[in-house]
């Protein structure tokens, strides 16, 4: 009876040490995208980290029930997502407005800066239903069918959302460069 004990404690053992390697090796693998997601989401670093943080705190929680390896990024942005939507239900933060946060490459000319600025304003202004899908299929490079299930929604719906928020992209673009040719023309 000694053994068998030692047996079963030696097997939950080589469990955990598999959970933990699993886990170890989700959370290097998509820890940047899930927190590049997390920052675009909330706009602010120390929020996004504690989301992240929570996020990856439930997923080893919950790690058995991710069958599917090659789901598990869409699994983590649905646990962020459902993490940022408790953080609404516990307090109410204060807002940051876009324009007050800028993220700069140095290394970037000032014509480009300019238009990554005004390009990332515009997209800020779109309503939430077109922002979304589109953050979801530039920065992830999602398809309609994978930003359907992440929002929970018709793909119809989501194609038709990206279209019209591609188009309102655009629309802004034209009119932004009409408006600087005459102020500078």
């Amino acid at each position: 009876m000694f053994s068998r004990k030692q047996n079963n404690k030696a097997s939950v053992s080589n469990d955990m040490a598999n959970k933990q390697k699993r886990y170890e090796a989700l959370v290097l693998a998509l820890h940047t995208d899930i927190y590049r997601y997390a920052y675009w989401l909330v706009k602010d670093k120390a929020i996004a980290e504690d989301i992240v943080q929570e996020t990856f705190l439930r997923a080893w929680k919950s790690l058995d029930s991710l069958k599917d390896e090659k789901a598990a990024k869409s699994w983590l942005i649905t646990i962020l997502r459902r993490e940022n939507a408790r953080r609404f239900e516990r307090k109410q933060f204060d807002l940051v407005d876009i324009d007050d946060v800028s993220v700069i490459d140095d290394s970037l000319s000032n014509e480009i800066q300019i238009e990554h600025r005004e390009l990332r304003t515009i997209m800020a202004s779109l309503s939430e239903e077109y922002r979304e899908p589109l953050m979801l299929q530039i920065v992830f490079g999602y398809s309609g069918e994978e930003i359907a299930e992440q929002l929970e929604l018709n793909k119809n719906t989501v194609m038709t959302r990206l279209f019209r928020a591609r188009n309102q992209v655009k629309e802004a673009l034209e009119k932004s460069e009409t408006q600087w040719g005459q102020a500078n023309g």
